[in-house]
């Protein structure tokens, strides 16, 4: 605690360098990922925002996380709560309780404006989160990520995914 003219000032001097926390997305994110939409592309690309934004976060250091896929859900999960049309994962690929809030996420979107989070719940989160470690969205890290995600799809899902991207580029065009 800091005083200043006797009186103590109830935020801690590196608290306040510290970037916040937002549970709400920013504008920015949510303006690219309706520009998306616009452009035709896909519900993934859209929700890529979020993510991105996610792991912008966890760079500067406002919070950590497990691991890069956890870092993703947190912003796939941003992004279904924000409207954008991303279906929850099919059965077998996550676990129950995984697709389930898939599936609340995209109904909180569809109900508005929801009620008022716990703060004690939304506090513990974020404590939660603090203490998760910062370098499992480093460069190397997403890579290994991404490579893992790849081997796991087949050469003609890898193709079909290629040429609909090349598609959606060409359409933006």
């Amino acid at each position: 605690m800091e005083r200043r003219g006797g009186k103590r000032l109830g935020i801690h001097r590196r608290a306040a360098l510290r970037p916040r926390i937002k549970s709400m997305p920013e504008k920015k994110t949510i303006e690219r990922a309706r520009q998306d939409k616009r452009e035709g592309k896909a519900a993934s690309t859209q929700a890529g925002e979020f993510v991105r934004e996610e792991i912008d976060l966890i760079r500067k250091g406002a919070h950590g996380a497990r691991s890069a896929k956890q870092a993703i859900a947190i912003g796939l999960s941003k992004a279904r709560r924000a409207g954008v049309k991303l279906p929850p994962p099919k059965k077998g690929t996550v676990s129950d309780e995984t697709r389930e809030k898939a599936k609340r996420d995209l109904e909180k979107a569809e109900e508005g404006g929801a009620a008022k989070p716990s703060r004690k719940r939304s506090q513990a989160t974020l404590k939660a989160l603090k203490r998760e470690p910062r370098g499992t969205v480093s460069k190397e890290a997403l890579a290994k990520q991404a490579r893992a995600a790849a081997r796991k799809r087949t050469p003609a899902e890898r193709s079909a995914a290629a040429k609909d991207a090349a598609r959606t580029r060409k359409a933006a065009k």
